[in-house]
């Protein structure tokens, strides 16, 4: 995986990653999808009118890429677009909660890894 995003990097592209995402990374990965493909600024509205608490953190990490895009590279941010949003794994927190006759049931807060990738899109 390293090997093809170091071959996009070379194609005028910026990526963004958040390590510690607090949710499951199927929740993530709905929210992911929505802005795959479409133009930063479009996907910017879908994320900021969208209901699920998790899009904030999605929009944080998108902000994040147009800002690496604009400061590292010189790209221009009116022509970017999201080229890949993909979410994977991370830890598992797990905790204990006291039940009946000195029982317990176990909770995993699971986090995600959320990786934004940016690139200009034809002039």
């Amino acid at each position: 995986m390293a090997q093809r995003l170091q071959s996009n990097s070379t194609a005028r592209s910026a990526i963004a990653r958040d390590r510690m995402v607090l949710a499951s990374p199927r929740k993530v990965n709905l929210v992911a999808q929505m802005i795959r493909g479409m133009t930063v600024w479009k996907a910017l509205d879908v994320l900021k009118y969208c209901k699920k608490a998790v899009a904030q953190d999605v929009r944080k990490t998108l902000l994040s890429a147009v800002a690496n895009a604009e400061t590292n590279y010189s790209l221009n941010i009116d022509l970017l677009a999201v080229r890949e949003a993909y979410v994977g794994k991370s830890i598992a927190l797990r905790r204990f909660m006291a039940r009946a006759k000195g029982s317990g049931a176990s909770i995993r807060k699971k986090f995600s890894r959320l990786t934004v990738v940016v690139g200009e899109v034809g002039k």
